[in-house]
């Protein structure tokens, strides 16, 4: 027998069913894009907020590598206007000290008899130094008579030693404001021997100078090698 035709109840119930079905195939599949969405979401936020946060720790480290720059620039600076100041102050002592030296040998000159001995030795050292036969030694004004003397000794003592004559003139051309001694000068005037006290300390204060920083600062710890 062919299949009844259903009634409009039977017709209503069917398509209500169908309905209730393509409803809940809908909502099921409302959810799995929702989860999803949600887990994709959950994925892009977590990306973002790394990013971020690396964005953060790059510029903290940065500003923190830039402050440390800053500390150790302001240190340094700090150390080298210190280690200047202290030069300047050991610089300052040594001045004063050399001071102190050219004001005694302004007194040297005064005690004739140490004077003349370190005349007649200044010139003995400078004939053997030129060894010519004439020599003009240049002397202040005031020390013309006592040269005189010392050169005659020392012409002596200087025959003795290397067995040659040698004859002087006296010029006195050295300032008043030297603190003494002689300058000797070769017969072609091309040759000059200075042996004034003035320049006997200033080349005292060359040689003597890493010794007198090391007496009185101690020894410079940057310096590894002594001559």
């Amino acid at each position: 027998m062919p299949p009844r035709p259903m009634n409009d109840d039977e017709v209503l119930s069917e398509m209500n069913k169908m309905v209730a079905f393509i409803k809940q195939e809908a909502l099921e599949k409302a959810r799995e894009i929702k989860v999803k969405a949600d887990e994709e979401f959950a994925i892009e936020k977590a990306k973002l907020v790394k990013q971020e946060q690396q964005a953060i720790d790059a510029q903290f480290e940065k500003k923190r590598k830039g402050a440390e720059v800053a500390q150790k620039i302001a240190q340094s600076n700090l150390t080298n206007k210190s280690r200047l100041k202290l030069l300047q102050r050991r610089e300052e002592q040594l001045q004063e000290l050399f001071s102190i030296a050219r004001t005694s040998i302004l007194t040297f000159a005064e005690d004739e008899g140490r004077y003349s001995q370190f005349l007649e030795g200044a010139v003995v050292q400078g004939f053997l130094q030129l060894m010519e036969t004439r020599v003009t030694l240049h002397v202040r004004g005031q020390d013309a008579d006592i040269m005189r003397k010392a050169g005659e000794a020392a012409a002596d003592s200087y025959a003795q030693i290397s067995g040659r004559e040698v004859s002087f003139e006296l010029e006195t051309t050295l300032s008043e404001d030297c603190a003494g001694g002689v300058k000797l000068v070769s017969s072609s005037r091309r040759i000059t021997i200075d042996n004034t006290l003035d320049e006997r300390l200033r080349l005292l204060e060359d040689k003597m100078l890493p010794e007198i920083r090391r007496d009185l600062f101690g020894p410079n710890e940057n310096r590894k090698f002594y001559t």
